[in-house]
């Protein structure tokens, strides 16, 4: 530049820099620059550009926070915090953009960002899990001018009211909704409200048009909780579905069936047997052969018939390798339960081993029938064992046939006995020392279980590792006479 041309501009420079323009111009342009990138970011995501919108999203998170901290009393800093805000919540980061957005309240009424903000801390609240927080968003958006948010406002508030159990408030907001999302939110509203008959129509267009975006497992779910011979209706619609992979398929058969296992154990028993052709070798193919074996297992009543089942848990182990350790267990304790069912009458601790394996036979294996023969073993083969009235209360829990003859028994034989005091409410220093004699010696014949590293078990909705078929037995005596009262 010449040194004419300075001297020409010199007078301007400095009043620009005695009134504080220069730094408006600055803090102007950072702002401008910070909703420029902002547009971008919104296009990119409309566009399906993840990855580029998520980098711009970056950049005006930054850009925003410039502002912010260089300018915090301008006239700008409240919308500059929350694009911010706004920014880190598309970006996932809901716990730090919260604060900032609540600052959309000190905007223009009804601005864009200010309703773009609250769609956001609707959306970051039902993320955090703070569903009534996320509501409170949402309907003020209810009527928005922006008919694509009012639109998406309605759309979540009647998800969050699902969600929360309002099924007929979700149900009126999804009235008139025409967007693909509302149809799968209407459906789990009717199913969770009760209406599984109008549900199960819905399902029947979804399927028709093979609607694969459907949430299918939440609204077997849902249904599986209201009714399972509805959810297993839906499992029979849902094969029409195309392109469903097999263990897919697998999965919704073996969840159907243990959902039907408490109501209709023919029906829980034709579902297993699909599981397995549909799941082939893999591992839920496995379990569903585990769920055949356990219901035949439950028809047990005598121990000579547990040598079929020992080699049936051989043969599966090697044909399910991804289940293999969780069966070999199962064998295991077959095995065990089988062992002790040998003890001859008045052998030294062999009550302790029936009582133990009798533990197994109802804990573990299901077989009632046997744990209930097994338990009633004690009291004939050894009448003075300490433990016969424990086993005595054992049997009656399974038996209710023989609750009077178990009772006479008690009375007659086993009315000093420290858990009939503990029965009457008297626990005594003799039950304790009984209880941890029985405890040590089952500890003493449990063997150290190791997991295979692959044995990974198929997640089942509502249900927790523990609850798994074929899990470890437990090497101490679960039954508490507190419970039998």
């Amino acid at each position: 530049m010449s040194r004419a041309r300075w001297m020409a501009l010199a007078p301007l420079l400095g009043g620009l820099l005695a009134t504080g323009g220069l730094s408006g111009c600055v803090y102007y342009n950072g702002m401008y620059n910070a909703n420029r990138l902002a547009k971008s970011a919104r296009k990119a995501e409309r566009d399906g550009r993840t990855f580029e919108a998520n980098n711009l999203w970056g950049q005006v998170a930054t850009k925003a926070e410039s502002v912010v901290v260089r300018h915090p009393r301008s006239k700008y800093a409240e919308e500059a915090a929350v694009l911010r805000g706004l920014a880190l919540a598309r970006l996932g980061q809901c716990e730090q953009g919260l604060g900032p957005l609540g600052r959309a309240s000190l905007l223009r009424s009804n601005s864009d960002l200010g309703e773009e903000a609250l769609l956001a801390t609707g959306r970051c609240q039902v993320t955090l899990g703070n569903l009534a927080a996320a509501d409170a968003a949402f309907v003020q958006l209810l009527d928005s001018r922006s008919a694509d948010r009012r639109e998406e406002a309605r759309y979540q508030h009647a998800r969050v009211a699902r969600q929360m159990g309002r099924y007929e408030d979700a149900l009126g907001s999804l009235k008139g909704l025409r967007h693909p999302r509302a149809a799968p939110e209407r459906l789990l509203a009717l199913a969770g409200s009760g209406r599984a008959v109008e549900a199960l129509s819905l399902a029947d267009s979804l399927v028709a048009r093979g609607d694969t975006a459907t949430p299918w497992d939440s609204l077997l779910a849902t249904l599986g909780r209201q009714d399972p011979a509805h959810a297993s209706d839906l499992v029979d619609r849902m094969r029409a579905l195309p392109k469903q992979p097999a263990n897919m398929r697998a999965r919704w058969l073996l969840e159907d069936g243990l959902r039907l296992l408490a109501h209709d154990t023919a029906k829980a028993r034709a579902r297993f047997r699909e599981a397995v052709k549909a799941g082939g070798e893999g591992e839920i193919a496995g379990t569903a052969s585990l769920q055949l074996l356990r219901l035949d297992l439950s028809r047990v009543g005598a121990p000579e018939e547990l040598p079929p089942f020992i080699e049936r848990l051989k043969r599966l182990a090697t044909e399910h390798r991804a289940s293999s350790a969780t069966l070999t267990q199962v064998g295991s304790s077959v095995a065990g339960v089988l062992a002790a069912s040998r003890m001859p009458p008045g052998a030294v601790q062999g009550d302790l081993r029936i009582f133990l394996g009798a533990e197994v036979a109802r804990d573990t294996l299901g077989a009632l029938r046997l744990a209930h023969a097994l338990f009633r073993r004690i009291p004939r083969d050894w009448p003075y064992s300490p433990y016969a009235p424990k086993a005595i209360l054992a049997a009656q829990q399974l038996d209710s046939a023989w609750t009077d003859s178990a009772v006479v028994l008690l009375e007659q034989r086993y009315f000093d006995s420290p858990y009939l005091s503990l029965v009457r409410g008297e626990a005594t220093a003799e039950y304790r020392r009984l209880e941890d004699s029985l405890g040590a010696f089952a500890a003493r014949l449990a063997p150290p279980v190791q997991r295979a590293p692959n044995d990974r078990r198929p997640s089942v909705p509502g249900r927790d590792d523990d609850d798994e078929p074929g899990r470890r037995p437990q090497p101490a005596a679960t039954t508490r006479v507190d419970e039998l009262r």
